[in-house]
C-alpha cells in the first residue's frame, strides 16, 4: 500500500537550512583551529493517530542510559553525545564515517500531550517514543438529533463518480 504524504515546502526548506549550518559550523571550526566537540542533528520519523504522537529515531550504539529526554510546553527535547574511539597510532583508516560527539533535536508538537503516561522504548537501536494525547485534544464524535425523541446518526456511503459524455 502507497501512503501518500502532503508535501511540505517548510519542511524541506528546514532540512535544507540545517544541511548548510552543518556545512557552514564543520567548515568554520576546522577554519578557526577550534577543538570543541562536534554536534550533529538527530534525524526523526514524527507520526500521529488518533490517539498519540509516535516519534522514532535511530540510535545506534548508544546507551539508553545516556540520553536525556524532556518534554515542557508541548517541545519534546531529545540529548545525548556518543563518544569517539581514541585514535590508535598503529591503525590507518581509509574510511571514518561514523558520527560522534553531542546531538539535540526539539519539536513542537501541535496539540496538548498527557505528559504523566509518555512512554519510552529503546530496541535494537531505536528510539520509539509514545506521546498520547490529553483527552481535551482527541476528536470527538458527535451525534445529529433530528425533530424527534430517538437520536439518529446521520450516514453516507461514497461513491465512485462517473463521468457521461455528451
Amino acid at each position: 500500500m502507497t501512503t501518500l504524504m502532503r508535501w511540505d515546502p517548510f519542511r524541506e526548506m528546514q532540512a535544507l537550512r540545517e544541511t548548510v549550518d552543518r556545512l557552514f559550523e564543520s567548515s568554520l571550526s576546522n577554519w578557526a583551529g577550534e577543538t570543541q566537540p562536534l554536534t550533529w542533528s538527530l534525524a526523526l520519523d514524527v507520526a500521529e493517530t488518533e490517539n498519540e504522537y509516535l516519534v522514532k529515531a535511530s540510535l545506534p550504539g548508544i546507551n539508553p542510559d545516556d540520553l536525556d529526554i524532556t518534554f515542557t510546553d508541548n517541545v519534546l527535547t531529545i540529548k545525548g553525545e556518543t563518544k569517539a574511539e581514541e585514535e590508535r597510532e598503529d591503525v590507518r583508516y581509509h574510511i571514518r564515517e561514523r558520527r560522534y560527539g553531542q546531538f539535540t533535536r526539539s519539536i513542537s508538537l501541535p496539540s496538548t500531550v498527557d505528559v504523566e503516561h509518555i512512554e519510552a522504548e529503546y530496541n535494537n537501536g531505536v528510539l520509539t517514543l509514545h506521546l498520547p494525547k490529553a483527552e481535551e485534544a482527541r476528536p470527538k464524535r458527535i451525534t445529529v438529533r433530528t425533530g424527534g425523541e430517538q437520536q439518529k446518526m446521520i450516514e453516507g456511503e461514497a461513491r465512485e463518480a462517473v463521468m457521461q459524455s455528451n
